[in-house]
C-alpha cells in the first residue's frame, strides 16, 4: 500500500492586509500599512498548488476562516449588531478590529502537526491543530481549524485532538517547526521536533529580543498524543541567537524531506549533537548545510531561502526547491542556488514562485501547507485535491474577493458579509458542510 506526501494549502481570506501584527516577524512588521490585494494573493497560491499537482504531487486545499471575527469582538465587549461592533471597534481600538480581520490561517504550516499512520502505534494518522498563543490573531484560528480538519479528514482512519492547553509553558505553532525525516516517504520516519524555549524550567538559553514562541513541552505533548514510539521523536532547540534576527519558526531557516535536511549552520542551538543523531536515525541521512559566510541570516530571512518547498517528484532521484521569486532576486541567494543546486546534488532543481502578497505579509512557499503522508486508502477517504476544484476555485475568487484592501477598509461592514457569502459558496465548492460559526447559527 503506498504511502506518498500531500500538500495541503491554504487559501487565502478575502480579508488578507498588510497590520504588522506578528511581532518578531520582520516581514509582517516591515509591511505594515501596506494596501494588499486579496484576489491576488489567493490567486498566487492556486496557481502553486496547480503547477505542484501537474509535477503529479498530491496536492489538496484547505479553506480560510471567517473574518472577521465579529465574536472575538463580542468577547472583548463591543455591543450591537455586527456591522455595529465593527464600526465601534474602528472608532475606538482599530487594533483590535486589525486581529479580529487578519487572514493569517493561510499559512497552514501553523495549523497543526501530523503523524501519518506508518509511523505512530495504532495505526491512525494523527492531527494536533496548534494553540497559537503567542499572538492574539492566530490564537481565534484553532476552533475552526479543528472543525476544518474533522470535516476533511473524516473516518476512523483520522485522529483529530483537540489543542493543548492555551497556556504559555505549552505554546505550539504547528507543523512550522516539525519535520518529518525518513529514507523515503513510504517508510517508517523521524519527527524532527524544535522548539525555542523550555516553558516549565526555564534554564536553558532563550532569546531576548522577539519571543521563542514554541515550547519543549508541547512538542513532547504532541509526539505523546500522536503515539509516537519510542526513538521516533527527536528534540532539538533553535538558536536563540537566530530567533532574535528574526527566524520566528523553524522553517524560517531549516526544511527537510525524506532523507535531506536543508538548513543554514545557524539554525540550531546544538548543530552537532542533532547531527549525530539523526544519521544514527535515518538511513541515508543527507544534511545540506549553508554556511553564514555564503548566505548571512539576514538574507535567509529577506527572500525565505529555508521557507521553501523541499519536494521529490515521482520519477525523480533527488529535490524539488520550490522557492520565492525574492530567493531569485537576492544576490547571496541566487549564488549559493547556483553554485549548489543542479544534477548529482541532492537538490537537483530550483523553481521560483511569485508568492509576493504573502511574503510581504511573512510567509513562503513552506508556510502555506500542511504536509500530510497518507496511503491509497488515506487518500481515497479524503476530499477535495486540487486538480478536482482549481477552476472551480479561480472562478470563486474572481467573483467574490477584492482586488486591493486597506488597513481603512477593515471598517467597512460590506466586507464581512462578502466574506460570510464567499464562504457560504466555498463550503459547497469544497463539499465540507458548515464549518463557519455563521453557517451553524442561523
Amino acid at each position: 500500500m503506498a504511502t506518498l506526501e500531500a500538500n495541503f494549502d491554504g487559501l487565502v481570506g478575502p480579508t488578507h492586509n498588510y497590520a504588522g501584527l506578528s511581532y518578531g516577524n520582520v516581514a509582517s512588521t516591515s509591511h505594515a500599512g501596506a494596501v494588499a490585494s486579496p484576489k491576488k494573493a489567493a490567486l498566487q497560491g492556486l496557481a502553486k498548488m496547480k503547477a505542484l499537482a501537474a509535477l503529479g504531487l498530491p496536492q489538496g486545499v484547505l479553506p480560510p476562516q471567517e473574518r472577521p471575527d465579529v465574536r472575538l469582538l463580542h468577547r472583548l465587549g463591543f455591543r450591537g449588531t455586527d456591522a455595529e461592533m465593527i464600526e465601534k471597534a474602528a472608532k475606538s481600538d482599530p487594533t483590535l478590529l486589525a486581529i479580529a480581520s487578519s487572514a493569517s490561517a493561510m499559512w497552514t504550516a501553523n495549523a497543526a502537526t501530523v503523524a501519518p499512520s506508518l509511523d505512530t502505534e495504532d495505526g491512525k494518522v494523527h492531527f494536533t491543530p496548534a494553540n497559537l498563543i503567542e499572538k492574539v490573531h492566530r490564537a481565534i484560528e484553532p476552533e475552526t481549524t479543528r472543525r476544518v480538519l474533522r470535516a476533511i479528514f473524516a473516518g476512523p482512519r483520522f485522529v483529530v485532538h483537540d489543542p493543548l492547553p492555551a497556556a504559555s509553558s505549552f505554546g505550539d505553532e504547528g507543523a512550522a517547526n516539525h519535520t518529518r525525516l525518513g529514507p523515503e516517504v513510504g517508510a517508517p520516519g523521524v519527527h524532527l521536533f524544535v522548539y525555542g524555549r523550555e516553558g516549565l524550567r526555564g534554564d536553558r538559553p532563550a532569546p531576548t529580543r522577539f519571543p521563542a514562541r514554541q515550547t519543549l513541552e508541547a512538542s513532547r505533548a504532541v509526539a505523546r498524543l500522536h503515539r509516537l514510539p519510542e526513538g521516533r521523536a527527536v528534540f532539538a532547540q533553535q538558536s536563540p541567537a537566530v530567533i532574535d534576527q528574526g527566524v520566528f519558526h523553524n522553517d524560517v531557516i531549516a526544511v527537510g524531506h525524506e532523507r535531506v535536511l536543508f538548513f543554514h549552520e545557524e539554525a540550531f542551538l546544538d548543530e552537532a549533537a542533532l547531527l549525530e543523531t539523526l544519521e544514527r536515525s535515518v538511513e541515508g541521512f543527507t544534511p545540506v548545510r549553508v554556511a553564514a559566510a555564503d548566505v548571512p541570516v539576514a538574507d535567509a530571512v529577506r527572500s525565505y531561502l529555508f521557507n521553501s518547498q523541499l519536494l521529490r517528484p515521482p520519477g525523480w532521484d533527488a529535490m524539488l526547491l520550490v522557492a520565492p521569486e525574492e530567493c531569485r532576486e537576492t544576490p547571496t541567494v541566487k549564488a549559493w542556488i547556483d553554485a549548489y543546486v543542479g544534477d548529482g546534488r541532492p537538490i537537483r532543481e530550483a523553481r521560483f514562485f511569485d508568492l509576493r502578497e504573502s511574503m510581504q505579509n511573512g510567509g513562503g512557499p513552506a508556510c502555506l501547507r500542511l504536509r500530510v503522508a497518507l496511503t491509497d486508502e488515506e487518500r481515497a477517504a479524503v476530499s477535495p485535491w486540487i486538480d478536482d476544484v482549481h477552476d472551480a476555485l479561480v472562478r470563486w475568487v474572481e467573483t467574490h474577493y477584492r482586488d486591493r484592501l486597506s488597513a481603512d477598509d477593515l471598517a467597512d461592514p460590506r466586507l464581512l458579509d462578502e466574506s460570510r457569502a464567499a464562504l457560504d459558496a466555498l463550503t459547497g465548492i469544497l463539499g465540507i458542510g458548515s464549518v463557519y460559526p455563521f453557517q451553524q447559527n442561523r
